[in-house]
């Protein structure tokens, strides 16, 4: 299906809407249950080719659940699940990399890597594949963005987590109770950190973009990408879980309130509010 196909509702009415504004609760349990199948066998039979499934699967639950959790509210969607899913994959692997090679530079032309530079790079990096997405969607809808937003998150959040979750294996000699709660942390606390950020920043890109790029709408996106990066810095800077928890308050805030905002009728285009 062409991407500037717009007929795509995900069901309105009857069990498709009914499927659509709960499959991420299937998600969920089926992640839940594959990650225990592999957690348990993992256990029992102590065999380290089952390692590298239970970090996917351990760091990818939540954020999974989550993009399915957006893709079912009340937003126009013109993109496909398939594009969603490819946009996580791509998203995450790239912006990953692009991350990790700019944050090298940076330390080695600055010999210190200052934590706004982290959330300029990060916030930036996970917005390569949704930029790239507005070459090849025409018909532009902020909710798109916000929902391609919070996939690419969802992916840059899984890779991360994963790098995270092998590094604390090693260092902890292979303790898997440490790699248990590394995964249920990060898990718990990724939609209202990368899925969050880069799904406000991404529906403020479309929004700029559907109206012709406006000078209102670059000043909106510029604003809205200064928020996150805020945000980021301050999540990385702050060492308390009393801090996470208020960040990740004003995170999901911003992030519902943008989603009520685009909630408006089909085909018409609803600018994203933020701040």
């Amino acid at each position: 299906m062409s991407l500037t196909h717009r007929t795509v509702r995900f069901g309105r009415s009857g069990p498709a809407r009914v499927g659509r504004r709960w499959g991420w609760a299937a998600v969920l349990l089926v992640g839940l249950l594959l990650f225990w199948l592999i957690h348990s066998a993992l256990v029992s039979t102590d065999n380290p080719n089952l390692i590298p499934a239970l970090l996917f699967f351990g760091a990818a639950l939540v954020p999974s659940s989550f993009v399915a959790f957006v893709a079912g509210r009340r937003l126009d969607f013109g993109t496909g699940m398939g594009v969603v899913a490819v946009t996580a994959l791509a998203g995450g692997a790239i912006g990953v990399t692009t991350a990790g090679f700019l944050e090298y530079r940076t330390l080695r032309l600055l010999d210190v890597l200052p934590m706004v530079a982290v959330g300029v790079i990060e916030e930036a990096a996970k917005l390569i594949v949704p930029a790239l997405l507005l070459l090849a969607i025409r018909d532009r809808h902020p909710g798109d963005g916000l929902l391609i937003g919070v996939a690419s998150g969802a992916g840059f959040a899984v890779f991360e987590t994963m790098g995270y979750a092998f590094v604390e294996l090693v260092d902890s000699n292979g303790d898997l109770s440490a790699v248990d709660d590394l995964l249920v942390w990060r898990g718990l606390l990724s939609p209202a950190a990368h899925m969050a950020w880069t799904g406000l920043t991404a529906a403020a890109l479309w929004s700029a973009a559907a109206h012709g790029r406006r000078r209102r709408s670059v000043v909106l996106f510029v604003f809205v990408y200064a928020v996150a990066v805020t945000l980021h810095t301050l999540w990385d800077s702050l060492d308390s879980d009393i801090a996470y928890g208020v960040l990740a308050a004003i995170s999901l805030s911003l992030l519902v309130y943008t989603t009520h905002r685009l909630a408006a009728p089909a085909r018409v285009p609803a600018p994203v509010a933020v701040g």
